[in-house]
């Protein structure tokens, strides 16, 4: 099968590698396509940590496809279903998986991509966020997640707040119901701007979903005095500085979002299942660029520089 690889900082390629055979209780499924992530950009960009060649398929982990061959040992999942899973190395035609992180996708979402682990990830954002109707909710970063993000807090009854430096993703966000869009280019105005829209008080949940210290600074300041902050973004290229007073004088609860719990992941993706069926999640705007298998080097670029009208890429194979 071919698969593609990062073969070094800011080089890929395509390998000609076995197909993989599913090992007890496993599955391999014949990818229609993988989402590219923002967290491939570290070894994208080459940070020292990094081994190079990174495995065949690695690190794609948003993967749906059809399952072509069943291990011994599974049940609840036949050749031919059409899944969405977790995996390491989804950034190819084939890929194993064990049986328990698939999730069977209904008829009706035939055709209609579906990388689930990040439509899951969203969904465990929304829960450990804990939103409730009527709060004022800021959105700091309207990328896919962002986005996502958008779109279920307000169907959920709360007042958004979209914060973006990309006057495209301002736009996408007042489409998917934001009450208030700001540009991040002058974080003492959006934060000002914040104060003014709430009298004074910032909101009561922030979601910081860029991953950058600039928006981590900016989302503590829009916090409001006990309120929740939760980073959402993926923090993964060195330290980060916290402002502690601040978070002392306004007794923030803070919440780190990220869940590493294969279970967690595999609940998120079945209620992200229920919501894009239930009609309180719409991504398919959302998936505006695709490439092929060769272009993983494109495809990572364009989620690195971020043109207008990028939003979330998928390697189709």
């Amino acid at each position: 099968m071919r698969a593609a690889v990062i073969e070094g900082p800011r080089r890929s390629g395509i390998a000609l590698v076995t197909l993989p055979q599913p090992a007890a209780g496993e599955v391999r499924v014949r990818l229609e396509g993988c989402g590219v992530c923002a967290s491939s950009l570290g070894p994208w960009e080459g940070h020292p940590w990094t081994v190079y060649p990174l495995p065949p398929g690695a690190p794609g982990h948003e993967g749906w496809g059809h399952v072509d061959a069943v291990g011994r040992e599974v049940r609840g999942i036949r050749e031919g279903d059409r899944v969405a899973f977790l995996s390491a190395q989804a950034y190819a035609e084939y890929d194993c998986a064990p049986a328990s992180s698939a999730v069977v996708l209904p008829r009706d979402l035939d055709g209609q991509p579906f990388p689930g682990e990040a439509l899951g990830c969203a969904m465990n954002v929304l829960r450990r966020s804990a939103i409730l109707e009527g709060q004022t909710v800021a959105i700091v970063g309207i990328g896919f997640l962002g986005a996502l993000l958008t779109q279920l807090a307000c169907r959920g009854g709360a007042r958004v707040v979209a914060l973006s430096r990309r006057p495209f993703a301002l736009e996408l966000a007042r489409r998917f119901g934001a009450c208030e869009t700001i540009a991040t280019a002058d974080p003492a105005f959006a934060v000002a701007r914040v104060r003014e829209i709430t009298d004074g008080r910032g909101c009561e949940r922030v979601i910081e979903a860029v991953g950058r210290q600039a928006a981590l600074d900016l989302a503590s300041k829009l916090t409001a005095e006990r309120g929740r902050l939760v980073i959402a973004g993926y923090h993964q290229d060195g330290p980060r500085q916290v402002d502690m007073q601040l978070w002392n004088w306004r007794g923030l609860d803070v919440v780190n979002a990220h869940e590493r719990d294969p279970l967690a992941y595999v609940r998120g993706m079945h209620a992200a299942l229920d919501a894009v069926r239930d009609g309180w999640l719409d991504p398919l705007p959302l998936y505006t660029h695709r490439f092929p298998l060769e272009g993983l080097g494109q495809a990572l670029e364009a989620t690195e520089s971020r043109p207008t009208g990028f939003v979330k890429g998928l390697l189709i194979p």
